[in-house]
């Protein structure tokens, strides 16, 4: 299964959008923990302000992934001002516990 990296950026001001809908997005990230190998929020540059969020995902092809990432509660909300998603290859730390 490839790997993928998702870095997803929050438009300018959109803290009370990302709140409003982050019990659904944490929902649906449980839902599929299964494909998440790593996820969590990015901050700014104070290290307490809502930045974006970052996930590594698991899924057979790039399409699979981005259709999976426009599926987020938070992209459906209109939260992200921009999303990367790029393949990617695990190489050191200690990865998803089994």
């Amino acid at each position: 299964m490839a790997q993928f990296l998702i870095n997803a950026r929050d438009k300018a001001g959109a803290l009370a959008l990302r709140m409003e809908n982050r019990p659904a997005h944490l929902d649906w990230a449980k839902a599929h923990a299964h494909r998440i190998l790593m996820a969590g929020p990015v901050f700014a540059d104070d290290g307490e302000t809502f930045a974006g969020s970052t996930f590594v995902v698991e899924f057979p092809t790039l399409a699979e992934a981005k259709a999976w990432a426009a599926d987020d509660p938070y992209a459906k909300a209109g939260l992200f001002e921009a999303v990367e998603i790029r393949p990617f290859r695990w190489l050191l730390g200690g990865g998803k516990p089994e």
